[in-house]
């Protein structure tokens, strides 16, 4: 992933120390070979330096190149989470535990060093896709339902990236104003439900919650006050909009997402598919290795110490260093970008152009009655199977 806007105001054209240790070209061959193995293994072809898919991959197949990088993250888990399996568990619903009639949502802020932070991080390595933990400003939250005290779903926000070009675009952004206004907007690194709530499209009650009143008053209590560390500009805490990309292609959670007769998310274009999370497996450790010992640091503000940006980073330079392309970061998974603005002058704020903003009413509460009414109740009606889910299929580590 790329960096988090306040990461871009750091002296970026300036490496750190340089290393004197020189690999051996029996290392470089080495790492090499791993890599290539490494994504052939993954469903990846490889042929004039660059990464090969279908033209059009089918969701299946796109799970199955992320499956290995998500295994590495459930067994990485396993040592910190494992143990409390069993108590987790607790908090998922079967089928039988969920009546559609009184299902209650509620969002619970989470708290570092929680359980809600453990249950965040165990429902998280259910995805099918790696998730990030996030960069820079964080916030995240659990959706549970009140009346039987089981989740829903989560979601988490995090600072955006410095620049993407359908995103930008959609504002109408040009630099100065994307350099000023980039602080109200933030970035859904991970938002969906779990079974068997996802059955009865609770991605979607998740996605709107999002954008509730109550997420944009945590949002402003946790930022309104303070100075970025860089060039010690006060904080702004009006959040303008949220981003967020599909996880396998289109979306269908996201599309069409509406309260009352007011779309609250748009479809803005799609990613490029350059990313680094086909090297989030077991090669990467050894990847970060090798950039430790023997590539250039990348230069940071001396509050954040010296070392590497993100992986993106460490990816880049070790490719670089053992000969491979820079194009084996181009996947070419291209997901759908889609943008929640909280205001209705979302856009003339963001450019710069209206100095108040004019957020939409919407709370929670009246978010989630109207997905009962729209969504659940309906699709429970319909799809009954919902019904016959076992919170012991959520289990990841068998006993």
């Amino acid at each position: 992933m790329r960096a988090p806007w306040h990461a871009w105001e750091s002296a970026y054209g300036q490496t750190g120390g340089h290393s004197m240790a020189t690999p051996s070209s029996e290392e470089r061959a080495q790492l090499r070979e791993l890599i290539e193995n490494s994504l052939r293994r993954q469903g990846f072809c490889i042929r004039n330096g660059q990464i090969h898919l279908s033209e059009n991959p089918s969701k299946d197949k796109m799970r199955r190149l992320h499956r290995l990088s998500v295994q590495h993250r459930i067994e990485k888990a396993q040592l910190r989470l494992g143990r409390h399996e069993d108590r987790l568990l607790q908090r998922i619903a079967s089928g039988s535990e969920i009546d559609p009639a009184k299902v209650a949502p509620r969002l619970v802020e989470v708290l570092p060093d929680s359980e809600d932070e453990l249950l965040f991080r165990y429902a998280s390595l259910h995805w099918s896709i790696p998730t990030s933990s996030g960069y820079g400003r964080r916030l995240r939250f659990l959706v549970e339902d009140a009346h039987n005290g089981k989740l829903i779903g989560l979601f988490g926000l995090c600072d955006p990236v410095f620049s993407v070009g359908a995103r930008d675009k959609w504002i109408g952004w040009n630099l100065d104003a994307r350099k000023t206004r980039l602080r109200n907007v933030m970035e859904a690194f991970i938002l969906g439900s779990v079974p068997p709530y996802s059955m009865l499209l609770g991605g979607k009650l998740v996605a709107m919650l999002c954008g509730s009143d109550e997420v944009r008053d945590a949002f402003r209590r946790k930022y309104s006050h303070g100075e970025s560390w860089i060039r010690g500009h006060s904080a702004d805490g009006r959040l303008a909009m949220i981003a967020t990309t599909s996880a396998l292609g289109r979306s269908s959670i996201y599309n069409r997402l509406r309260f009352a007769d007011r779309l609250m998310m748009f479809s803005v274009g799609f990613t490029s598919g350059w990313g680094e999370f086909q090297f989030t497996n077991g090669a990467y450790s050894q990847l970060r290795d090798y950039a430790e010992k023997y590539c250039d640091k990348t230069a940071k503000h001396k509050s954040w110490g010296v070392g590497f940006r993100n992986r993106r980073e460490v990816v880049r330079r070790v490719l670089a260093h053992v000969g491979l392309s820079g194009n084996l970061m181009n996947h070419g998974i291209r997901r759908e970008l889609f943008v929640m603005p909280l205001a209705e002058n979302a856009r003339e704020f963001l450019r710069g152009e209206h100095q108040q903003l004019m957020g939409f009413h919407q709370p929670a509460d009246e978010l989630a009655a109207f997905f009962l009414r729209r969504w659940l109740v309906p699709r429970a009606e319909r799809c009954p199977e919902f019904a016959g889910y076992s919170s012991e299929s959520f289990r990841l580590w068998r006993k």
